[in-house]
C-alpha cells in the first residue's frame, strides 16, 4: 500500500514510464520572468556621472537585454554573471551623493509576450527588478534539473540524486533572494510608487513564492527519503508536514493580494494542489506510525488517517491534472487526529549585495567640474527661462 500510496502522490517521481507521461511530474513552478527593457541610461545621467560609469552602466543592462531576448532566457549562467556585474555599478545610483535619483526612467517587460510591465523612475526598483530576475531565473534552473530524461531510451525516466539535491541548493538560493527583495529592497521604497509595480512584483506575491519555493525543496527532499532505506517514517511524516505548513504560509501571503493578475491564478491553484497532496502525506505517514500502536483507539486513529489520506490524494490528483481546486484549502476533516508541530528545517541562503563598483571612486568626478546640487539647480532656472 506504501509504495502504491506514494507513486500516485508523485514522490517516486525519480522512476517515470512513458505510459504515465499524462500524471504530473516534480517540477518547479516558475512565474513570469521580466527582462529590462533597452533604453538609453547614457543620455539621461550625462554630466551626472563620469562617462566611463555611465557607458559601463549602460552596456551591462543592454548586454542582460541582448542575452535574454537572444535565447528566451535560456543563458541563464550568462544572465546571472552579467546581472551580478551590473548590480555591483546599479548600487553606486542609491547612494545619494551619487545617484541621479529620479533622472533615470527604468523600464521593464514580460519575457513571455514581450509587454513593457513597468516604467518607474527609481533606482530601488531596478536592484528590485535585477534581484527578482536572478530569483526566477535560480528557480528556472532548479526546473530544469527536475524534469525526468531517458537518456537511454529504456521508457524510463530518471532524476538523479545529486540532481535533485542540487535542485534543493538552488530553490534555497532563490528563496533567498525573494526574502532579500522584501526585507532589503521594498523597504526602500516609496509606498505611492510601490502601487504601481506590476502584480509579480507586490510584496504578499514575492513572499509566497519565497515560502512555496522553500515548500517545493522539501517536497524534494521528502522524495530523497522515500527512496532511502535509512529514512524513517517519523523523518517522512516530518517532511510531509513541513511542506504542508510552507504551502500554508504561501496561500495566507496571497490573500490581500490581487491574484486576477499577471500569474496569480496559476499560482494560487498550484499552491492548493500542493497543499492538499502534502496534507495527503502527512496523514499517511501518521497513519502507519499510529498503526504501530496496540491500543484499538489508535488504530481508529490511524484508519482515519489513511481515509483522509486516501480523499486528499484524489483531490489533489484533480487539481493536479486540472490545476484548478474546487474545495476551498481549509474544508475541515473529522474526526482526526491532530497532526504533530514541527520546527521548520529550511531556510532561505543570505544574500547581499555586491561590493560597489571601484570606478565610482574614480579621479573622474573631478573632470565633471559641476556638483549634482548645482547641475539640478542650473535645470531648473533653465526650466524656468526658456525663452533666455
Amino acid at each position: 500500500m506504501l509504495d502504491a500510496l506514494l507513486e500516485r502522490m508523485g514522490c517516486t517521481y525519480s522512476v517515470y514510464r512513458k505510459k504515465k507521461s499524462s500524471f504530473p511530474e516534480v517540477v518547479v513552478f516558475v512565474p513570469s520572468t521580466r527582462i529590462p527593457v533597452q533604453s538609453d541610461l547614457q543620455r539621461m545621467v550625462k554630466g551626472v556621472i563620469p562617462r566611463d560609469l555611465a557607458d559601463k552602466l549602460t552596456s551591462l543592462r543592454n548586454q542582460i537585454v541582448l542575452i535574454a531576448e537572444d535565447t528566451g532566457g535560456s543563458a541563464i549562467a550568462e544572465l546571472r554573471r552579467a546581472l551580478k556585474e551590473y548590480l555591483s555599478v546599479l548600487i553606486g545610483l542609491t547612494k545619494k551623493e551619487y545617484g541621479p535619483e529620479g533622472l533615470i526612467d527604468f523600464k521593464w517587460k514580460n519575457l513571455e509576450d514581450g509587454r513593457q510591465d513597468s516604467s518607474i523612475s527609481n533606482t530601488w526598483f531596478e536592484v528590485l527588478s535585477s534581484v527578482h530576475l536572478m530569483a526566477m531565473l535560480t528557480l528556472s534552473d532548479a526546473d530544469s534539473l527536475m524534469i525526468p530524461k531517458d537518456p537511454s531510451g529504456s521508457g524510463f525516466r530518471v532524476v538523479s540524486s545529486d540532481s535533485k539535491r542540487e535542485a534543493i541548493d538552488l530553490l534555497l538560493k532563490a528563496s533567498g533572494y525573494l526574502e532579500f527583495c522584501v526585507r532589503d529592497v521594498l523597504t526602500r521604497i516609496p509606498a505611492e510608487t510601490k502601487k504601481t509595480f506590476p502584480h509579480d512584483l507586490q510584496e504578499g506575491v514575492l513572499e509566497a513564492i519565497a515560502i512555496q519555493t522553500l515548500g517545493q525543496g522539501t517536497e524534494i527532499q521528502l522524495g530523497l527519503a522515500v527512496e532511502s532505506q535509512k529514512a524513517t517514517l517519523s523523518v517522512k511524516r516530518r517532511l510531509a508536514c513541513e511542506q504542508l505548513i510552507y504551502f500554508t504560509q504561501a496561500y495566507h501571503c496571497l490573500s490581500g493580494c490581487d491574484i486576477n493578475q499577471g500569474h496569480g491564478r496559476k499560482q494560487i491553484r498550484f499552491i492548493k494542489w500542493k497543499f492538499l497532496e502534502a496534507k495527503a502525506a502527512a496523514y499517511y505517514y501518521h497513519g502507519l506510525i499510529l498503526d504501530k500502536g496496540s491500543e484499538p483507539s489508535i488504530h481508529i486513529g490511524s484508519v482515519s488517517c489513511f481515509l483522509a489520506a486516501e480523499e486528499l490524494l484524489a483531490e489533489s490528483k484533480k487539481a493536479c491534472l486540472s490545476f484548478c481546486l474546487a474545495p476551498p484549502v481549509t474544508r475541515g476533516l473529522q474526526s482526526l487526529p491532530d497532526l504533530p508541530e514541527f520546527q521548520l528545517s529550511l531556510r532561505p541562503d543570505d544574500y547581499e549585495l555586491p561590493e560597489i563598483d571601484p570606478a565610482w571612486d574614480s579621479e573622474n568626478w573631478e573632470s565633471l567640474g559641476q556638483p549634482l546640487k548645482e547641475h539640478l539647480r542650473d535645470s531648473d532656472e533653465h526650466d524656468e527661462n526658456p525663452t533666455d
